[in-house]
């Protein structure tokens, strides 16, 4: 592996605090790695990175722990949904038609 490093960022927000860590990483870091080396968990405890939806700009990683990072990325930790985007249409939906 070489020792070379790029800079990359990882990302969470809630509605009340939002978060980005600058961090300089080995090339061959993955996104799951980044995750784990920036420390976010330790602001935000209520983070499970085992079961955290990862993604890049905003595009979800399927195998987070396989996809490998290049310079300038954002890896971007989601929270879970509080309610399903459909249902939310559906409701819409029913109170235009009311």
């Amino acid at each position: 592996m070489s020792n070379e490093f790029i800079e990359v960022e990882v990302a969470y927000a809630k509605p009340e605090k939002q978060r980005i860590i600058l961090l300089s990483v080995l090339v061959g870091t993955t996104v799951y790695e980044a995750a784990e080396l920036s420390g976010i968990v330790t602001e935000f405890p209520e983070i499970d990175l085992e079961k955290a939806s990862l993604g890049v700009f905003g595009k979800s990683e399927k195998n987070p722990r396989q996809r490998v990072l290049k310079q300038g990325e954002r890896v971007e930790i989601y929270r879970p949904l509080l309610i399903d985007p459909k249902e939310i249409r559906k409701k819409r939906a029913q109170k235009t038609v009311e």
